[in-house]
């Protein structure tokens, strides 16, 4: 019989509370006990970015952190980043850009790269290419995805 931990937590600025086995993980906290569905299970090995959130304003692989872990802590998802239904300036290039092709790897994608803006607002595009390169893309969009991210830094100098 596994114990249960009630964990309280900030979820895209929403209190929570959730009581979780110590083996469970974010992602399946923020995927099947909060139906949040834009983080996406993929490798579960920390391989692919796929599931990338930020963790008290760094990004981690929520397949890798246990949910025990983000008690007390702020967790943004890609669902947080939009505000009242207008997607963030670099949610929009993504789409401008074409770099959402199937559409996967995206919310890991635009997690890595709002982390890297925020701490380099005006990256080369080796710097884009070293701030992503956790993230794996299956369609090969590579080229949009850099395209994405140096139109939203451009946007910002605006």
């Amino acid at each position: 019989m596994s114990r249960t931990h009630l964990i309280r937590l900030t979820v895209n600025r929403v209190p929570r509370q959730v009581e979780v086995t110590p083996r469970h993980m974010l992602l399946d906290l923020l995927r099947d006990d909060l139906g949040l569905t834009g983080t996406k299970a993929c490798c579960l090995v920390g391989e692919c970015g796929a599931c990338t959130v930020s963790l008290d304003g760094r990004i981690v692989n929520s397949c890798l952190v246990l949910a025990v872990e983000a008690d007390g802590a702020e967790v943004t998802t890609i669902e947080g980043l939009a505000t009242d239904g207008h997607l963030t300036r670099l949610q929009q290039a993504f789409l401008d850009e074409g770099a959402v092709q199937c559409g996967y790897c995206t919310p890991g994608q635009v997690m890595a790269a709002r982390d890297l803006l925020a701490h380099n607002p005006h990256p080369t595009t080796a710097e884009i290419r070293e701030g992503l390169a956790g993230n794996l893309c299956r369609c090969s969009c590579y080229a949009q995805i850099i395209a994405a991210v140096s139109a939203a830094a451009a946007e910002e100098e605006k």
